[in-house]
């Protein structure tokens, strides 16, 4: 299950963290992955993953789908760590914050930006959980 924040043209709808609603969508919603948005400050510290249920994957959303430049891949890395304070290493995975397209009109992001993006999301995993091949 993805928890979108807003994804139109760029922009977003809200800016609260996950801690109003922490206890109920990470230890009683019956799913048994969540995509979460933590791209930027605007969603909140990883706190809340504290009442994650023990067989809960986390997506953690640290790519951003709303902008061009690529992140820091150290920067993601640091971040992945941070979260285990609260969740296990093998139950974290990363993804981009939400989709390049939720609307017609899609992200401020040309295709060639957006495979940027994708391919950053499968080089970071290797340097963090090993690779696959």
């Amino acid at each position: 299950m993805h928890i979108c924040r807003g994804n139109f043209r760029s922009t977003y709808f809200t800016t609260e963290s996950y801690d109003p609603v922490a206890e109920t969508i990470f230890s009683k919603l019956q799913v048994d992955a969540l995509f979460l948005e933590f791209d930027d400050q605007r969603s909140g510290g990883f706190q809340s993953l504290k009442y994650c249920r023990e067989d809960l994957v986390i997506v953690l959303g640290l790519i951003t789908s709303k902008t061009a430049a690529l992140e820091d891949k150290e920067f993601i890395k640091q971040r992945i760590y941070e979260a285990t304070q609260y969740v296990p290493l093998e139950r974290l995975r990363l993804s981009p914050q939400c989709g390049f397209a939720s609307t017609e009109e899609g992200n401020l992001l040309t295709e060639a930006e957006q495979w940027r993006k994708l391919s950053h999301v499968i080089e970071i995993p290797k340097e963090v959980w090993g690779s696959n091949d």
